[in-house]
């Protein structure tokens, strides 16, 4: 049985969806991504249209014009990494469409991404050189908006936990 770090996230199982890749000959670094605008981002990232802004690990990356739209000046066009991703979204959208789950609703709600380690001697850990990671997605259907209720509650504004449960009460015993 395979555990999933954002388990947690995923609260209703019927309308969720996951997917999870390890041992992925990827820097992690260029995993930081946020089903169909994915899948035009991706694709443009492909062909060099938009960039993939780098903000967080920028440390020697090169300046691209493109990175303007993301108000970022560093960015890059990682087609390894994207090919990951794009085999990810797509295993997910699959298990998604098994469960039945309507695609065009589903949005992605986490991706996880964790470096792999190698373990030493006297409790020290250091990372592997090719710096592989796992990745996990996990797509949700998109929630249900409520409407709000036009009825008109009594103003409970400035009182505290007590003096509400006490008003509750009175309006139970009326």
């Amino acid at each position: 049985m395979v555990r999933y770090a954002g388990a947690a996230l995923a609260t209703n199982p019927e309308t969720t969806s996951r997917a999870r890749g390890e041992y992925l000959r990827t820097h992690f670094k260029n995993m930081r991504l946020k089903l169909t605008k994915a899948y035009t981002y991706l694709a443009d990232v492909k062909e060099h249209k938009q960039v993939i802004p780098f903000r967080r690990f920028s440390g020697g990356v090169g300046r691209a014009s493109q990175a303007k739209q993301f108000k970022a000046t560093q960015g890059r066009w990682p087609e390894k990494s994207v090919k990951f991703i794009l085999r990810l979204l797509k295993n997910a959208e699959s298990n998604a469409d098994a469960k039945n789950i309507d695609l065009e609703d589903l949005m992605i709600k986490n991706i996880v991404k964790t470096r792999r380690r190698t373990y030493r001697a006297h409790g020290r850990i250091n990372p592997y050189q090719g710096h592989p990671c796992h990745v996990e997605i996990i797509l949700a259907a998109g929630e249900v908006e409520v409407e709000k209720a036009t009825d008109k509650v009594a103003p409970l504004a400035g009182l505290n936990r007590r003096q509400v449960a006490r008003k509750r009460i009175e309006a139970a015993r009326e």
